[in-house]
């Protein structure tokens, strides 16, 4: 491989494929904290010419992490399909970012089935934003579990009902003021308090008793750790959809308490004890800095790092999968110009992965960002057809203590951009009369209608 360049009268020089994927990325905190950033502009660039004349196969010769020393990498090189792999393994990176942007839907979509994780993040690395945008445009990715998930015309939801002590009326007041904006079509979702097995328990029949009592089209879905969640299911818990947070190495997901093995334990469980319909019965949760907080990242760049993430994610099927773009904090997206590239990033990585992916568009409040930001960033990834955003009461998360998209910021994105929630969940909404002709209502936004 080529690694050395010539630039306006400069020579740079990267010692392996590690370091020029690191060099290559847009600025960002993470990569500067882990002191593998480029050191300028013009370092930044020059990596970024090399790497767009790298062909694929020079990348899948050169594995970032040898699959023999880590779980993750061996799942992601089984998942890629080799016909197509074959067909496609002597483009360079460049040429891969102009198949991408000229081909129609149908070939973009079979062209990712033939790159493992890497290769998606090195095209990620030398697009724009607008490429970002408009390749993940061209790619639908539907999944059923009761409902479908990724139509094109449509803006999945995630009602986030959460609650500082996970009090019952609590919750389900957050649900109600939810489901008046139309909010919830794609899972209604609760971060709990309390990670016990009897409290997950008492959560999961809490959310379905909402859903069935109402004849709701959606899912449920309780965000503990995976080990308790499969415990409240022994115990008889309704539960749609297994969750579990990823990162993108063997040693990342160390630190989060589980293993390849685990996840498929807890993949044969929801399957056979689920109450869902569908064959999609997974929601995983990733995000930018997760690895390097944790010390597993083996001075990998945190874009290549959660691209990996949706190459396990593949593995099994998800109905949904979110990157929760600005949660961990500065330290690893410093403001909201690197947390609107990232969740673009992370966005396109998992669509051309063929993940359905949606994303928490979300801030701490002790970095450089604010809700007009996030405004910003929910416009572009509604243009660049998300499938799903989080709405929370208010944009403000009164538990996990960020900002994120409230439920009135979704419902405005969809009016602004003529999008509807999911086919099941609209027309029960109509029914409700909450919409009319996919517009909403008088009557929407007054949780009484519930009461």
């Amino acid at each position: 491989m080529k690694l050395t360049i010539s630039l306006l009268g400069e020579s740079y020089r990267f010692h392996d494929l590690k370091e020029l994927f690191a060099k290559a990325n847009e600025e960002k905190s993470g990569d500067q904290l882990a002191g593998i950033a480029a050191d300028h502009a013009k370092e930044r660039m020059a990596a970024k010419l090399l790497l767009a004349d790298l062909t694929l196969a020079d990348i899948r010769a050169h594995p970032l992490i040898p699959p023999e020393e880590d779980e993750v990498s061996r799942v992601i090189e089984e998942g890629v399909d080799e016909a197509v792999y074959e067909q496609i393994r002597h483009w360079k990176v460049g040429d891969l970012r102009e198949q991408l942007l000229s081909q129609e839907d149908a070939q973009v979509q079979a062209i990712g089935r033939g790159l493992n994780s890497e290769m998606a993040a090195a095209a990620a690395k030398i697009m724009s934003n607008l490429d970002l945008i408009q390749a993940s445009a061209k790619c639908e990715v539907l999944t059923r579990c009761n409902t479908v998930l990724g139509q094109k015309g449509r803006l999945g939801s995630r009602a986030q009902p959460n609650h500082p002590t996970d009090d019952p009326q609590g919750v389900k007041a957050s649900i109600y003021d939810a489901l008046s904006y139309g909010v919830g079509d794609t899972v209604i979702g609760i971060n709990p308090v309390i990670d016990t097995t009897d409290n997950i328990v008492r959560l999961f029949h809490e959310t379905m008793e909402v859903i069935t009592r109402w004849n709701i089209p959606t899912q449920n879905s309780v965000l503990a750790h995976v080990t308790t969640q499969m415990r409240a299911i022994h115990k008889g818990a309704p539960a749609d959809l297994i969750f579990q947070s990823l990162a993108g190495t063997e040693s990342g997901n160390t630190s989060f308490g589980i293993s390849l093995r685990l996840l498929e334990e807890a993949d044969q469980l929801i399957r056979e004890s689920g109450t869902a319909k569908g064959e999609n019965r997974w929601y995983f949760e990733t995000g930018q800095g997760s690895e390097l907080s944790s010390g597993g990242h083996h001075d990998l760049d945190q874009v290549t790092l959660e691209s990996r993430c949706y190459g396990l994610a593949k593995r099994f099927k998800p109905f949904l999968v979110n990157t929760v773009v600005g949660f961990i904090g500065p330290e690893y997206l410093y403001d909201s110009k690197q947390v609107i590239r990232a969740g673009l990033e992370d966005h396109f990585m998992g669509k051309i992965q063929g993940i359905p992916m949606g994303v928490d568009v979300c801030y701490t409040n002790h970095m450089k960002a604010d809700q007009n930001d996030m405004d910003n960033l929910s416009v572009l990834l509604a243009a660049a057809g998300v499938n799903f955003l989080i709405g929370v009461p208010m944009a403000d998360d009164c538990m996990l203590n960020y900002q994120s998209t409230s439920f009135h910021d979704i419902a405005t994105l969809r009016e602004l951009l003529r999008l509807q929630p999911g086919a099941e969940f609209a027309a029960w909404a109509e029914g409700m009369g909450i919409l009319q002709n996919g517009r909403l209502t008088m009557r929407a936004g007054d949780p009484g209608i519930f009461v």
